[in-house]
């Protein structure tokens, strides 16, 4: 935790109707990514069954994806394509490409996880890979 900074105790709820649907192809929920909270996010993301996400990368940002229900295949840098199923952790470097693609029959759920918080100006699609 940054020097000074102070966390206080509380609880946020889970707002399932705050969804939103992004312009890689998937929807997500942010369920804790506030600047009274900067070394980390969380957001909940969904993909629909077929559906690959666009290329993208984050600066300056680790990412970690729990999967929490369905499978996929995540593409990560110059790594193979790899399934994924509930319970693996996915763990993405700074500057890295990155796409998942749900290839099961019900919704891809994963908690996208970021160190430090995630800001939409450090995040940049990827037309070109």
């Amino acid at each position: 935790m940054s020097q000074g900074m102070t966390i206080s105790a509380r609880v946020r709820r889970f707002q399932a109707d705050d969804e939103f649907y992004t312009s890689e192809g998937c929807f997500i929920t942010e369920v804790s990514n506030s600047a009274d909270d900067p070394e980390i996010s969380i957001a909940r993301a969904r993909v629909e069954p077929g559906i690959t996400t666009g290329w993208h990368r984050l600066h300056n940002i680790v990412e970690r994806y729990v999967i929490v229900h369905g499978c996929g295949r995540v593409e990560i840098g110059d790594l193979p394509p790899t399934d994924v199923r509930a319970g693996d952790v996915v763990l993405i470097p700074p500057m890295c490409r990155q796409r998942i693609t749900n290839s099961g029959p019900e919704d891809l759920v994963f908690l996208a996880i970021c160190t430090p918080r995630f800001r939409d100006q450090a995040y940049e699609e990827i037309n070109d890979a």
